[in-house]
């Protein structure tokens, strides 16, 4: 394998930099994600914890006002609600913002791309407006710490997130022959939308050696997995369902019903080899391919399972397999690596970032990637973001990418660069012909960075 640090930088990372260096091996790449975060440290997004007691005190303002509505008191009850609601969601354009720096500014790119990676893997959104800011405050608790961890620590702890629980409808599943339905307390019944998401997507795949049977045991074995508002995660007995579960083929529980049990169950599922392969299929695709190299799938998952999902050592593999490295740039861009490349680029400066206020930085980095195709947080279902190139390339998306690359550059970096200059900083050795002849040729700086922005070289990956 030859290792190619402009290369590494676009597919494995957040794309060129003038102000960053490319790394100068692979081993660089995963000694500085096994290092310090320094991104989180210098762009802090708030943990999950602190988000959840927000979405808490959002819910209290809500159902204040509703229960002052006719009365006197309800015009400043009002007045409250809307005062913290303009906070709450200023909260989110913050954090976007947040992220957005770390992809500028990092020198461990490879990272905030697998941050990306798994938080998309493990899909979870708030479905209410109390909770629909949690998404970022998920990824940064949830998701990053495990990055460079075991697969089933992440699993488990995704499994057992409070967003998870919400956003699947797992707080009020409860077992047939619980001692809560029993009681008929107002319950749902047993809900398999967890049980079936992790079997289907977290872990064996679409495809994998389970059937509905596996389902139900495993969506009966959840039961009990539960969240509230002051606690966050609990895992509640009297909505367990008694009894064994049995999931391919494997037994869990009998006893008194616990969350050793479930937790059992998913590392288990972790450590399948079935897992091994998906995982290995996804992050092919992912990293290089739509239709991956068969050889670098089969070597990501024999990775995998001889180390026990030990996600350190698949990066290594997939860093190390030489149809990882091959030359031509395959993957489209989804919009947000679109746009957080095009940032890093041009070299944003941090304190253009601070200068915009919650409005600008909604309308100027984080609505327009709604009309390319990515409702940002939002995702059409717990399946994540599609990574087919068609499903980022269509008309509409092309133009409001294009409309995006003519008219953002020039409220964000003041003053433009040299585009013959931003041609090289931007794609380095694959700055082919085309995009130098857009450079020389356009009217304007404006539109020339335009160009080179929306050009299919800068576009791939």
């Amino acid at each position: 394998m030859q290792f190619d640090g402009d290369l590494a930088e676009i597919r494995f990372g957040a794309g060129l930099s003038p102000l960053v260096r490319p790394p100068v091996s692979a081993e660089a790449m995963l000694g500085r994600l096994q290092g310090a975060d320094e991104m989180a440290r210098r762009f802090p997004v708030s943990g999950f914890d602190e988000a959840f007691a927000r979405a808490k005190e959002f819910q209290r303002l809500r159902r204040n006002r509703k229960r002052q509505e006719g009365q006197h008191g309800y015009e400043a009850a009002d007045k409250a609600f809307k005062a913290y609601r303009r906070t709450h969601n200023a909260a989110r354009f913050k954090w976007h913002g947040q992220r957005l720096l770390r992809h500028v500014f990092t020198r461990d790119a490879f990272r905030e791309r697998l941050v990306l990676f798994w938080a998309d893997h493990f899909t979870a959104q708030g479905k209410n407006g109390a909770l629909r800011i949690l998404a970022a405050p998920y990824a940064e608790t949830v998701i990053r710490p495990h990055v460079g961890g075991r697969f089933e620590d992440m699993l488990i702890a995704a499994a057992t997130s409070p967003l998870m629980l919400h956003y699947l409808d797992q707080n009020r599943s409860a077992g047939p022959g619980s001692r809560a339905a029993k009681r008929r307390k107002r319950l749902s019944g047993l809900n398999e939308n967890l049980a079936r998401e992790v079997l289907e997507l977290h872990t064996l795949g679409v495809d994998g050696p389970y059937g509905q049977a596996d389902v139900r045991q495993l969506a009966e074995l959840f039961t009990g997995l539960s969240a509230s508002q002051d606690k966050g995660f609990v895992f509640r007995p009297g909505m367990a369902e008694p009894g064994a579960e049995t999931v391919l083929g494997q037994t869990y529980g009998g006893g008194k019903p616990e969350l050793g049990q479930v937790l059992a169950a998913l590392r288990d599922l972790a450590r399948h080899p079935a897992t091994a392969q998906h995982i290995a299929w996804k992050l092919a695709v992912h990293f290089t391919s739509d239709q991956p190299d068969p050889g670098l799938v089969t070597h990501l998952a024999a990775r995998y399972q001889d180390s026990g999902g030990d996600l350190m050592q698949v990066y290594a593999a997939l860093l190390e397999h030489s149809a990882a490295w091959q030359p031509v740039l395959g993957n489209v861009k989804p919009p947000f690596d679109y746009v957080a490349s095009a940032c890093r680029a041009l070299a944003v400066p941090e304190s253009r970032f601070s200068a915009l206020k919650p409005g600008q930085l909604n309308r100027l980095l984080l609505a327009p990637l709604t009309p390319m195709g990515q409702r940002w947080e939002f995702s059409g279902g717990p399946d994540g973001w599609p990574e087919e190139d068609l499903s980022w390339i269509t008309p509409q998306a092309l133009a409001a990418r294009l409309r995006w690359a003519l008219a953002a550059p020039r409220r964000l970096a003041q003053p433009l660069p040299d585009p013959r200059v931003f041609a090289t900083a931007a794609l380095g050795r694959f700055a082919n012909e085309r995009v130098r002849f857009a450079a020389r040729a356009a009217e304007t700086q404006s539109e020339a960075v335009g160009l080179i922005l929306t050009s299919p070289a800068f576009q791939r990956r």
